[in-house]
């Protein structure tokens, strides 16, 4: 084994070591419990259930209430793709102003709110009070609208340093060629901007996907499948199987972003810590 390896093998024992602690373990006790029964998962114990029985927990959490799962799945699928989408392309066109044509004052002030929108933390009550004088309070498009605005900030900053990195000859020789300013940035910056976009989408619609607060601050009782999780759980009762069968499920969407674009995520994170 080569020095170099054995200098980074402690490394990486302790990465594994935590991805295992971290999130295998978990997952696999949650997967434990979905397949138990009432009674075996009220127990909470890190244990193989004595007669599984994840068919049936998964019908009874489908069926419930009229099928009300399912409406919340469509509910969280079309607030991720509505939300996350024009966060994309708002953020995109900001970061572009702000790294190619920031101007005396535009760029301190776009840099004073996106800075602002990273460390103020977003106060709930204002916020209500804001939405209900657009008539917008527990409204679908209400909470759209919360999440685009909470998330803008982060997702400028990261833009902004990808295209950082992509020369300056590209836009000088688009204009040499007669392209204006929308087309140059739609035909030429933005198709360049893959990684980073593909970065933003995955991290951004893991968080609005499983968000949990802003639906219940917000949007309260309009079912998403985080607020779906109440229904499982009262001062008295609790059925832990159908709500860790529950859990299962919508951890799903996010493991499969996770598993088909890690690597892309990787790279529109790094790319734009160094300029080409």
């Amino acid at each position: 084994m080569k020095p170099q390896t054995l200098r980074k093998l402690p490394g990486t024992i302790v990465t594994y070591l935590l991805i295992i602690v971290l999130f295998i373990v978990p997952y696999i006790f949650i997967f434990l419990q979905a397949g138990k029964d009432a009674k075996d998962s009220s127990y909470l114990e890190f244990s193989f259930p004595a007669v599984p029985q994840y068919w049936q927990n998964l019908v009874t959490v489908i069926t419930a209430n009229q099928g009300d799962l399912i409406v919340a799945f469509v509910n969280s699928v079309v607030l991720t793709v509505v939300a996350v989408s024009i966060k994309v392309l708002l953020s995109a066109m900001v970061a572009y102003i702000w790294q190619r044509r920031p101007g005396r004052f535009l760029g301190p002030t776009i840099q004073f709110m996106v800075l602002a929108g990273l460390v103020i933390p977003p106060a709930v009550v204002p916020t209500i009070w804001v939405l209900q004088s657009l008539g917008l309070f527990k409204t679908l498009q209400g909470l759209i609208l919360i999440h685009i605005t909470f998330g803008m900030a982060f997702s400028i900053l990261l833009f902004r340093a990808f295209i950082g990195s992509i020369p300056r000859e590209l836009d000088e020789a688009a204009i040499v060629d007669g392209a204006g300013p929308m087309k140059l940035f739609w035909t030429i910056v933005f198709p360049l901007l893959k990684p980073v976009i593909i970065t933003v989408t995955v991290v951004q619609s893991v968080s609005v996907f499983n968000d949990f607060t802003n639906a219940l601050y917000f949007l309260p009782g309009y079912p998403t499948v985080q607020l779906q999780l109440f229904q499982y759980q009262s001062q008295f009762v609790s059925d832990y199987n159908l709500l860790f069968m529950n859990v299962l499920l919508i951890t799903v969407p996010p493991l499969i972003l996770y598993i088909f674009f890690n690597k892309q995520m990787v790279a529109g994170m790094t790319s734009g810590a160094v300029k080409g």
